[in-house]
C-alpha cells in the first residue's frame, strides 16, 4: 500500500523513498506487522461495537447520517499553500481530536531550514490533474 496516500502508477520506477522498500505487488500480499494488525483488528472491533449500540439506541438512520457527515468532511480541504488543512470537523467527528501522537509533534515540515515556500498555483493545478508531481515539495 502506498503510504500518505500517493498513488502508485504501473510502468515507474519504484521509488524507495517514497513507498517502501517492498511496496510492490508483494507488499500487498505480506502480512503487516502483528502489532499493527492487532490495533487494526481492535480498533474495527470497537468501532463495530460503537455502531451497534448506536444503531441500538437511536436507530439506523443516525449511523447512515454519520457516514455520511464523515465523507463529506473528509474531502473537505484548504487550498494547498501556507496553512496546512487541518481537517478539523472530520478529527470532531471521529473523536480523534484528543490523540496525541508522536507523529504531531515531531518532524515537522514548518521547523526544518530547508523548507520551500509551496508554490499555491501548482499545487492547485496537481489537485486538478492538470499537473503531475508532489503538490507541495517541501525541501530543496
Amino acid at each position: 500500500m502506498a503510504s500518505g496516500g500517493m498513488k502508485k502508477e504501473i510502468g515507474v520506477d519504484h521509488d524507495a523513498l517514497r513507498f517502501g522498500l517492498n511496496a510492490g505487488v508483494k507488499a500487498d500480499l505480506v502480512p503487516v506487522h502483528p502489532v499493527q494488525s492487532t490495533l487494526q483488528s481492535e480498533t474495527k472491533f470497537w468501532a463495530d461495537k460503537k455502531r451497534f449500540g448506536t444503531e441500538a439506541i437511536y436507530g439506523s438512520a443516525f449511523n447512515i447520517r454519520q457516514d455520511l457527515d464523515a465523507q463529506i468532511l473528509s474531502r473537505f480541504q484548504r487550498p494547498p499553500g501556507a496553512l496546512p488543512s487541518s481537517m478539523l470537523g472530520y478529527e470532531a467527528l471521529t473523536g480523534s481530536l484528543d490523540d496525541f501522537g508522536f507523529e504531531d509533534y515531531l518532524n515537522l515540515p514548518q521547523d526544518s531550514d530547508n523548507l520551500r515556500q509551496p508554490d499555491m498555483h501548482h499545487g492547485m493545478e496537481v489537485r486538478l490533474g492538470l499537473s503531475k508531481g508532489p503538490i507541495c515539495p517541501s525541501f530543496n
